[in-house]
């Protein structure tokens, strides 16, 4: 069940995704969270494509991962992603990785917006108000 700010995403974990032991190799996590945050943006009818489109990139300016247990090959698992800090021109998403109610992970994305130059950029109002900052 999702919000209009948070989303939740299954992510089952591919053999192709671990390493001997069956443990999932930590470079996952910022792939998963990438597929949350879309989820996240489509959930909130502002496709990726979308924001590219009206002429913008959502830059990735930081990414943090925090590794609390680990992640097994054929696990299905829960990433909760939320829409944290926006500004004008800069956004956080925040990401909770779970199995069967047990952390996994936690982790944040930081983003900047530019235009089809890369130039730092301002977000339209409406971008804003989706994010959660316009209200």
């Amino acid at each position: 069940m999702s919000t209009p700010f948070e989303t939740r995403t299954p992510i089952r974990v591919r053999y192709a995704e671990t390493d001997a032991m069956g443990v999932a190799h930590h470079a996952n996590y910022p792939v998963w969270f990438e597929v949350g945050r879309s989820d996240l943006m489509r959930d909130l009818g502002l496709p990726y494509a979308e924001v590219e489109a009206r002429g913008y990139y959502l830059m990735l300016s930081g990414l943090n991962v925090e590794y609390r247990r680990a992640a097994r090959y054929d696990e299905e698992l829960t990433l909760v992603t939320r829409v944290g800090a926006v500004r004008s021109r800069t956004m956080t998403f925040t990401y909770e990785l779970r199995h069967e109610g047990t952390l996994l992970a936690t982790g944040e994305t930081r983003h900047i917006a530019t235009d089809k130059t890369y130039r730092p950029a301002r977000l339209p109002e409406d971008v804003m108000a989706l994010l959660g900052a316009g209200g």
